[in-house]
């Protein structure tokens, strides 16, 4: 999430969050001035309140300015938002694999982390740090906040926070809680428990509704009405993993708003939702993280992903030219995700995948499992990026599909329209395969939308979650290849659905943190 192409080029420089201290982490995170800006001179023009409001947008696509990364002590490429995202939503489940062996990630697939694992640290504290740049945003700018302009900034620094709190929930529980009303500097936050940042999120987001832009009015990759009614649904369709009160009703009424406002459309062809040039012209995606492979490079984000899942072997056997050199030969899939096509992988358009050697006997080997080349830095002419290491490819966090997908899941389980779920459901389906021949006469089993949304969504950051929501995560019958670290698969402990509050954070908070229960 970055302004657009253009923002990136020009607005990032400035490194406001250089100058502010993380919540309750260790010293050596504490962050202070190094280029002489303080927040009153940050903050008095119109123009440095616009770098400091790109800089909200900016942290999610870029992990510093330069100067080493906006986390020390942390690894500039574990903190990426988007590689962290990734690693911690697919890896551990049957879309992704990793073939590296160090550096913490295979703990990720074997689902044995610990709580100083690196990955889960790194992008605890990149989500953190993220909370309080929107923070010290709003903090910094509630004077201004008669200025219509600005008005509209507040609101999307809102969502954002919004969604970074959705992630932590997520991933994590119980994290600490910070806003505009937190000191900068050393502090040591109080924990929220799961059930009041659901409380929290829901209310933020109902709040800014009427201050975010109408729907497809804003600039492309900033959010607005549809995005934060999109996570609405989202978050109304895991409220009984959060809360343990069904929502279903709610989540298929909010991603009834977005389908109703009219401004969004299928993209005609899914391959093309996830190639270099998905900036433009694209119906289907309502918020994205955006890429600029000349302008804003780290090793993270689009260029980890496209990398990670190539290798001159890998292009030689699918024919796919992925618009990076040689690629990192890391990521990959294993047969279970192939499986869930079924006969069908030479028709469902959405299988952008290859298998030479599909069953896997040794993790790392790159070229055991299931090669996937869904995202590409290249272009739907099929030109390549602007830079063979660095990609310019986007990453689509919400699209009108996922609201389709929601809404037939909320029918099947009784709480929303049963034709429309199926119209819905259908739309995708047809997309998928040209034509009506793959679509549903009735709505399908809540096991079948499950395999419908791992064919849809796979890589984009979602698995992990569906697979909670639907009692598939832990379980010791719904197997794939190396789930728990053993080849055939196995069911592992329930405490396992969220992941650790790193341990130097609650060494470094010990009278408000705790850590989750099993760790």
């Amino acid at each position: 999430m970055s302004m657009n192409k253009k923002m990136l080029r020009g607005t990032l420089t400035l490194g406001l969050l250089g100058v502010l201290g993380l919540s309750s982490c260790t010293k050596d995170l504490d962050r202070f001035p190094t280029n002489g800006d303080t927040a009153p001179r940050v903050y008095d023009s119109p123009e440095k309140t616009l770098q400091a409001f790109a800089k909200v947008y900016g942290a999610f696509a870029l992990t510093g300015n330069g100067d080493g990364g906006d986390i020390a002590g942390i690894d500039e490429g574990t903190s990426d938002f988007l590689r962290g995202l990734f690693n911690l939503q697919e890896l551990p489940s049957e879309s992704a694999i990793c073939a590296w062996g160090d550096g913490g990630v295979p703990d990720l697939h074997a689902i044995s982390w610990s709580a100083s694992n690196p990955i889960i640290r790194g992008f605890y504290y990149r989500s953190i740090y993220q909370i309080k740049l929107a923070s010290e945003f709003l903090k910094n700018t509630a004077d201004k906040s008669s200025d219509a302009t600005i008005k509209a900034y507040r609101a999307e620094a809102r969502f954002l926070r919004a969604y970074q709190y959705w992630v932590l929930m997520d991933l994590f529980g119980n994290p600490p809680f910070i806003d505009e009303s937190t000191p900068t500097g050393k502090v040591y936050p109080r924990q929220i428990s799961r059930s009041e940042l659901f409380s929290y999120v829901e209310s933020e987001l109902k709040a800014i509704e009427s201050d975010l832009m109408e729907p497809k009015a804003n600039e492309y990759g900033r959010a607005d009405k549809a995005a934060a009614w999109a996570l609405l649904s989202r978050l109304y369709l895991n409220a009984e993993v959060y809360t343990g009160t069904e929502r279903y009703a709610d989540a298929a009424a909010y991603a009834e708003r977005v389908i109703s406002s009219n401004k969004y459309s299928l993209h005609t062809k899914y391959e093309n939702l996830f190639l270099a040039d998905n900036n433009l012209n694209n119906p289907e995606v309502l918020l994205s993280i955006n890429y600029d492979g000349t302008s804003s490079q780290n090793w993270g984000g689009m260029t980890f992903l496209v990398n990670s899942s190539t290798s001159a072997d890998a292009k030689a056997a699918t024919g796919k030219n992925m618009g990076v050199g040689g690629g990192w030969a890391g990521n990959r899939a294993t047969k279970a995700l192939l499986d869930l096509f079924g006969s069908n992988t030479a028709t469902d358009t959405r299988c952008l995948m290859k298998a030479t050697t599909p069953v896997i006997t040794d993790v790392t080997k790159f070229d055991q499992g299931v090669y996937v080349y869904k995202f590409r830095n290249v272009t739907s002419a099929g030109a390549n990026g602007s830079n063979s290491d660095h990609c310019d490819t986007d990453f689509p966090l919400f699209r009108l599909s996922e609201l389709y997908l929601n809404y037939a899941e909320a029918a099947i389980r009784g709480k929303a329209d049963g034709t429309k779920g199926l119209q819905y459901l259908n739309l995708v389906r047809a997309r998928a395969y040209g034509n009506a021949t793959g679509n549903y006469a009735a709505l399908p089993s809540l096991d079948e939308l499950l395999n419908e949304r791992g064919r849809e969504f796979y890589w984009e950051a979602q698995r992990r979650t569906d697979l909670i929501r639907f009692g598939k995560f832990t379980s010791a019958t719904y197997l794939w290849p190396w789930k728990g670290g053993v080849a055939a698969g196995k069911g592992f402990d329930a405490y396992r659905t969220l992941y650790p509050i790193p341990s130097d954070d609650l060494q470094a908070n010990p009278e408000k943190l705790r850590q989750n229960p099993g760790y």
